[in-house]
């Protein structure tokens, strides 16, 4: 058998032990920072020629699971709700297979299993701290993550700017409460924390560019006080999301200075403070064009599509701001087994079909990506 077949066979024989390891990871998930990085080696013929990464991610997070399943989580409202334990269940099924074939490609996988994704500022930001894009740099890193809008058997890429950076904006808006029926003794917090947020979306409607996708969204509104009480304080949660880092540093700066001074000419003030999240994600179109051509050799063109613009977010966006990087996605969408759940949610799961699928796509990925490359070491 040629190359390709040995791998997707090589994938199929250990879809089972993947699947196994997916399902104890599954029961068993670990929150943000509460897991440890490893890096890891394949070294193929001559070692030093060449050298690119592959990335998964480990954390789950905080929600309860619903799914009535054998591998449901063990850890009360603890969940792998976003398919990481998929993720480093393939990427280790990938070390195997990349492993058996060592003999057959040039230079050397670096395997990348990171902790923290799910919470700023991000696992991938230590772990460049820490020299996993260094001695000697890796050419480029490719990155995989589940989607369940897409059918299993069918990958997704985009070239270019796929997913948005995140930043988290906390505000808290401070007046002074009292009694209900006499407001004019109070300089009531609820009403400036209602005008705050219906004019901090003049910022995305009047100062972005129509052609610049960005987001601004608050989730959470606080108000301690009762029906006939009007509290001292509100605290308003949110998320800013952004696809181009100059008007990401000038959206922060115009919410701020709204907020203070709309508060401020309404007799209170305002203190914001903004945890600082990912930057937006980069694929290079170069990478992305290559591991695409080796997709659609593995699971057939007609299974490979092109991806929208995400305003979600991801911390790969940290490594396709050192190196050439793309961030492709796996379908893991079966409506026949009602797997349909989206990301994030208690009742996600994955069709496990995709798990003989991940490990041999990306295991073929990798050897055509070290292919393409010319020697960079003698």
């Amino acid at each position: 058998m040629n190359r390709l077949e040995k791998i997707k066979f090589l994938s199929a024989q250990h879809a089972r032990q993947v699947i196994a390891m997916r399902r104890h990871l599954h029961a068993h998930p670990e929150l943000s920072y509460q897991e440890t990085g490893v890096v890891a080696t394949i070294k193929g013929k001559n070692p030093d020629s060449k050298l690119i990464a592959l990335r998964a991610d480990m954390d789950a997070l905080p929600i309860q699971e619903i799914n009535d399943v054998p591998y449901r989580s063990i850890n009360a409202g603890v969940m792998h709700a976003c398919g990481h334990d998929a993720h480093t269940a393939s990427l280790l099924g990938t070390a195997f297979i990349l492993h058996e074939l060592k003999d057959e490609f040039e230079g050397t996988v670096r395997l990348i299993f990171q902790p923290g994704e799910e919470k700023n500022p991000g696992g991938a930001s230590f772990m460049i701290d820490a020299g996993v894009l260094q001695n000697p740099v890796p050419s480029s890193i490719v990155g995989q993550h589940v989607f369940p809008l897409l059918p299993v058997g069918k990958v997704g890429f985009r070239e270019g700017m796929y997913m948005a950076s995140s930043d988290e904006i906390y505000l808290r808006v401070i007046g002074k409460g009292g009694h209900g029926a006499a407001p004019d003794l109070t300089i009531d917090p609820v009403v400036i924390a209602s005008h705050l947020i219906i004019a901090l979306q003049q910022i995305i409607s009047r100062n972005a560019s129509p052609k610049q996708p960005t987001v601004l969204t608050f989730g959470k509104i606080t108000a301690d006080g009762a029906t006939n009480i009007i509290p001292d304080e509100v605290k308003i949660a949110g998320t800013f999301r952004a696809m181009n880092e100059e008007w990401r540093r000038e959206g922060l700066a115009r919410i701020t200075k709204m907020a203070k001074q709309i508060a401020e000419g309404m007799g209170g003030r305002c203190e914001v403070e903004i945890s600082n999240g990912y930057p937006y994600l980069q694929n290079d179109p170069a990478v992305t064009k290559r591991i695409r051509e080796a997709a659609e050799a593995y699971v057939g063109k007609e299974n490979v599509i092109e991806l929208d613009l995400s305003l979600g977010s991801e911390d790969f966006a940290y490594y396709s701001q050192v190196i050439p990087a793309s961030f492709y996605r796996l379908g893991t969408r079966n409506e026949e087994k009602g797997i349909t759940a989206y990301l994030h949610t208690p009742a996600f799961d994955i069709d496990e079909d995709a798990l003989e699928i991940g490990p041999g796509l990306m295991a073929w990925i990798a050897i055509h990506e070290l292919e393409s490359l010319p020697v960079q070491h003698s």
